[in-house]
Protein backbone atom coordinates (compact mmCIF):
# COMPACT_ATOMS: atom_id res chain seq x y z
CA UNK A 1 0.00 0.00 0.00
CA UNK A 2 1.38 3.38 -0.97
CA UNK A 3 2.13 5.93 1.75
CA UNK A 4 -0.34 8.46 0.35
CA UNK A 5 -3.07 5.82 0.13
CA UNK A 6 -2.31 4.60 3.66
CA UNK A 7 -2.64 8.13 5.10
CA UNK A 8 -5.91 8.60 3.22
CA UNK A 9 -7.33 5.41 4.69
CA UNK A 10 -6.04 5.78 8.24
CA UNK A 11 -6.07 9.55 8.61
CA UNK A 12 -2.46 9.45 9.89
CA UNK A 13 -0.55 12.73 9.55
CA UNK A 14 2.51 12.81 7.29
CA UNK A 15 5.79 12.02 9.05
CA UNK A 16 7.63 15.11 10.28
CA UNK A 17 10.88 15.98 8.54
CA UNK A 18 13.79 16.23 10.96
CA UNK A 19 16.44 18.87 10.55
CA UNK A 20 19.43 16.59 10.89
CA UNK A 21 21.85 19.42 10.06
CA UNK A 22 20.90 21.70 12.98
CA UNK A 23 22.71 19.73 15.75
CA UNK A 24 25.71 19.47 13.45
CA UNK A 25 25.86 23.23 12.91
CA UNK A 26 25.52 23.90 16.65
CA UNK A 27 28.39 21.51 17.32
CA UNK A 28 30.60 23.23 14.76
CA UNK A 29 29.88 26.66 16.24
CA UNK A 30 30.70 25.41 19.75
CA UNK A 31 34.00 23.97 18.53
CA UNK A 32 34.93 27.21 16.75
CA UNK A 33 34.18 29.31 19.84
CA UNK A 34 36.20 26.92 22.01
CA UNK A 35 39.14 27.15 19.61
CA UNK A 36 38.99 30.96 19.70
CA UNK A 37 38.92 30.94 23.52
CA UNK A 38 41.92 28.61 23.68
CA UNK A 39 43.78 30.85 21.23
CA UNK A 40 43.10 33.96 23.30
CA UNK A 41 44.32 32.25 26.46
CA UNK A 42 47.43 30.99 24.68
CA UNK A 43 48.33 34.44 23.36
CA UNK A 44 47.69 36.40 26.56
CA UNK A 45 48.77 34.02 29.30
CA UNK A 46 52.05 34.72 31.07
CA UNK A 47 54.81 32.28 30.12
CA UNK A 48 55.83 29.82 32.81
CA UNK A 49 59.04 30.66 34.72
CA UNK A 50 60.85 27.78 33.01
CA UNK A 51 59.47 28.52 29.54
CA UNK A 52 61.80 28.69 26.54
CA UNK A 53 59.87 31.82 25.54
CA UNK A 54 61.53 33.85 28.28
CA UNK A 55 64.62 35.89 27.39
CA UNK A 56 68.00 34.93 28.81
CA UNK A 57 71.18 36.87 29.44
CA UNK A 58 73.54 37.20 26.51
CA UNK A 59 76.46 34.79 26.39
CA UNK A 60 79.19 35.95 28.81
CA UNK A 61 77.01 38.88 29.85
CA UNK A 62 78.34 40.74 32.86
CA UNK A 63 76.23 41.74 35.83
CA UNK A 64 74.60 45.15 35.70
CA UNK A 65 77.03 47.68 37.23
CA UNK A 66 75.18 48.18 40.52
CA UNK A 67 77.10 51.38 41.32
CA UNK A 68 75.06 53.10 38.61
CA UNK A 69 71.86 52.62 40.59
CA UNK A 70 72.68 55.77 42.53
CA UNK A 71 71.69 57.79 39.45
CA UNK A 72 68.21 56.29 39.37
CA UNK A 73 65.47 56.29 42.01
CA UNK A 74 65.21 53.06 43.98
CA UNK A 75 62.56 51.42 46.10
CA UNK A 76 62.85 48.13 47.97
CA UNK A 77 65.27 46.26 50.15
CA UNK A 78 68.95 46.77 49.38
CA UNK A 79 69.55 43.03 49.76
CA UNK A 80 66.59 41.95 47.60
CA UNK A 81 67.57 38.85 45.58
CA UNK A 82 66.30 40.33 42.28
CA UNK A 83 66.68 43.85 40.90
CA UNK A 84 64.41 45.23 38.18
CA UNK A 85 65.58 48.35 36.38
CA UNK A 86 63.56 50.48 33.99
CA UNK A 87 64.80 53.21 31.66
CA UNK A 88 61.79 55.31 30.77
CA UNK A 89 60.39 58.62 29.58
CA UNK A 90 57.33 59.98 31.37
CA UNK A 91 55.86 61.21 28.08
CA UNK A 92 56.45 57.92 26.21
CA UNK A 93 53.09 56.14 25.52
CA UNK A 94 54.66 52.67 25.73
CA UNK A 95 56.14 53.61 29.11
CA UNK A 96 52.67 54.68 30.20
CA UNK A 97 51.37 51.22 29.28
CA UNK A 98 54.18 49.53 31.22
CA UNK A 99 53.54 51.70 34.29
CA UNK A 100 50.71 49.44 35.43
CA UNK A 101 53.10 46.48 35.43
CA UNK A 102 55.74 48.36 37.44
CA UNK A 103 53.08 49.45 39.91
CA UNK A 104 51.97 45.85 40.36
CA UNK A 105 55.62 44.78 40.70
CA UNK A 106 56.02 47.16 43.64
CA UNK A 107 52.86 45.87 45.29
CA UNK A 108 53.52 42.15 44.87
CA UNK A 109 57.31 41.80 44.97
CA UNK A 110 58.99 44.97 46.22
CA UNK A 111 56.83 45.27 49.33
CA UNK A 112 57.53 41.59 50.07
CA UNK A 113 61.29 42.23 50.03
CA UNK A 114 61.85 40.02 46.98
CA UNK A 115 62.65 42.72 44.42
CA UNK A 116 64.31 46.12 44.38
CA UNK A 117 63.06 48.43 41.62
CA UNK A 118 65.19 51.19 40.12
CA UNK A 119 63.75 53.80 37.78
CA UNK A 120 66.12 55.68 35.46
CA UNK A 121 65.08 58.85 33.67
CA UNK A 122 65.63 58.73 29.94
CA UNK A 123 63.68 61.74 28.61
CA UNK A 124 63.71 61.61 24.83
CA UNK A 125 64.42 64.83 22.96
CA UNK A 126 61.30 64.54 20.80
CA UNK A 127 59.12 64.77 23.94
CA UNK A 128 59.12 68.41 25.01
CA UNK A 129 57.60 67.85 28.46
CA UNK A 130 59.45 64.65 29.40
CA UNK A 131 62.33 66.46 31.08
CA UNK A 132 60.09 68.72 33.22
CA UNK A 133 58.07 65.66 34.18
CA UNK A 134 61.21 63.86 35.35
CA UNK A 135 62.09 66.91 37.45
CA UNK A 136 58.55 67.06 38.83
CA UNK A 137 58.82 63.49 40.13
CA UNK A 138 62.13 64.28 41.81
CA UNK A 139 60.79 67.54 43.27
CA UNK A 140 57.89 65.56 44.73
CA UNK A 141 60.47 63.12 46.03
CA UNK A 142 61.99 65.92 48.12
CA UNK A 143 58.72 65.82 50.06
CA UNK A 144 58.50 62.03 50.21
CA UNK A 145 56.11 61.61 47.27
CA UNK A 146 58.31 60.47 44.38
CA UNK A 147 56.35 57.31 43.60
CA UNK A 148 52.99 59.02 44.03
CA UNK A 149 54.03 61.59 41.43
CA UNK A 150 55.61 58.89 39.25
CA UNK A 151 52.31 57.01 39.11
CA UNK A 152 50.22 60.16 38.65
CA UNK A 153 52.36 61.37 35.74
CA UNK A 154 51.82 58.11 33.86
CA UNK A 155 48.13 57.86 34.75
CA UNK A 156 47.51 61.45 33.55
CA UNK A 157 49.96 61.43 30.65
CA UNK A 158 47.44 62.70 28.13
CA UNK A 159 46.63 65.71 30.35
CA UNK A 160 50.10 67.26 30.31
CA UNK A 161 52.03 65.76 27.39
CA UNK A 162 50.95 68.55 25.02
CA UNK A 163 50.74 71.32 27.61
CA UNK A 164 52.48 74.66 27.10
CA UNK A 165 52.66 75.11 30.88
CA UNK A 166 53.35 71.67 32.36
CA UNK A 167 54.68 73.13 35.62
CA UNK A 168 51.21 74.46 36.46
CA UNK A 169 49.75 70.99 35.87
CA UNK A 170 52.44 69.29 37.93
CA UNK A 171 51.92 71.82 40.73
CA UNK A 172 48.22 70.92 40.72
CA UNK A 173 49.13 67.25 41.08
CA UNK A 174 51.40 68.18 43.96
CA UNK A 175 48.57 70.06 45.62
CA UNK A 176 46.38 66.97 45.32
CA UNK A 177 49.15 65.10 47.16
CA UNK A 178 49.25 67.80 49.86
CA UNK A 179 52.77 68.86 48.95
CA UNK A 180 53.99 72.29 50.00
CA UNK A 181 53.21 74.19 46.81
CA UNK A 182 55.74 77.02 47.17
CA UNK A 183 58.58 74.59 47.78
CA UNK A 184 57.53 72.43 44.86
CA UNK A 185 57.26 75.36 42.44
CA UNK A 186 60.62 76.73 43.54
CA UNK A 187 62.18 73.31 42.94
CA UNK A 188 60.70 73.26 39.44
CA UNK A 189 61.50 76.83 38.41
CA UNK A 190 65.08 76.62 39.72
CA UNK A 191 65.53 73.25 37.97
CA UNK A 192 67.02 71.89 41.17
CA UNK A 193 67.17 68.34 39.80
CA UNK A 194 68.27 69.07 36.22
CA UNK A 195 71.73 67.61 36.78
CA UNK A 196 70.32 64.48 38.43
CA UNK A 197 68.08 63.83 35.42
CA UNK A 198 71.00 64.50 33.06
CA UNK A 199 73.18 62.04 34.98
CA UNK A 200 70.48 59.39 34.68
CA UNK A 201 70.31 59.99 30.94
CA UNK A 202 74.09 59.69 30.70
CA UNK A 203 73.91 56.28 32.38
CA UNK A 204 71.52 55.16 29.63
CA UNK A 205 73.91 56.44 26.97
CA UNK A 206 76.83 54.67 28.67
CA UNK A 207 74.88 51.41 28.57
CA UNK A 208 73.75 52.08 24.98
CA UNK A 209 70.09 52.17 25.99
CA UNK A 210 68.25 54.22 23.37
CA UNK A 211 64.61 53.11 23.50
CA UNK A 212 61.92 53.37 26.16
CA UNK A 213 60.84 51.48 28.07
CA UNK A 214 63.92 49.32 28.43
CA UNK A 215 63.40 46.92 31.32
CA UNK A 216 66.05 44.67 32.86
CA UNK A 217 65.50 41.88 35.35
CA UNK A 218 68.98 41.62 36.84
CA UNK A 219 70.99 41.65 33.58
CA UNK A 220 68.27 40.21 31.33
CA UNK A 221 66.37 42.54 29.03
CA UNK A 222 62.65 42.04 28.52
CA UNK A 223 61.68 41.53 24.89
CA UNK A 224 57.99 42.26 25.54
CA UNK A 225 57.72 44.70 28.45
CA UNK A 226 54.52 43.86 30.29
CA UNK A 227 53.29 42.04 33.37
CA UNK A 228 53.23 38.57 31.80
CA UNK A 229 56.90 38.41 30.84
CA UNK A 230 58.06 40.56 33.75
CA UNK A 231 56.43 38.43 36.46
CA UNK A 232 57.51 35.14 34.84
CA UNK A 233 61.10 36.31 34.58
CA UNK A 234 61.11 37.58 38.16
CA UNK A 235 59.79 34.21 39.34
CA UNK A 236 62.49 32.39 37.37
CA UNK A 237 65.22 34.58 38.87
CA UNK A 238 63.82 34.13 42.39
CA UNK A 239 63.79 30.38 41.85
CA UNK A 240 67.39 30.46 40.65
CA UNK A 241 68.32 32.46 43.74
CA UNK A 242 66.54 29.89 45.90
CA UNK A 243 63.93 32.37 47.15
Amino acid sequence: MGEAKRRKQTGAPPPQKTNSQKPLMVGVIVLVLAAIAVGVVFLTAAPMPGSDELPVAATNAEDFPAQLDQYGVSVGAEDAPVVVREFADFQCPACGQFAEASKRLKQEYVEAGKVRFVYFDLPLKQHQNAFPAAQAARCAGDQGAYWKMHDRLFESQSDWSGSTDPVATFARYGKDMELEERRFRLCMTSELHREAVEESRRVAMQLQVTSTPTVLVDNIRLTRPGWGQLSALVERELSTAGK
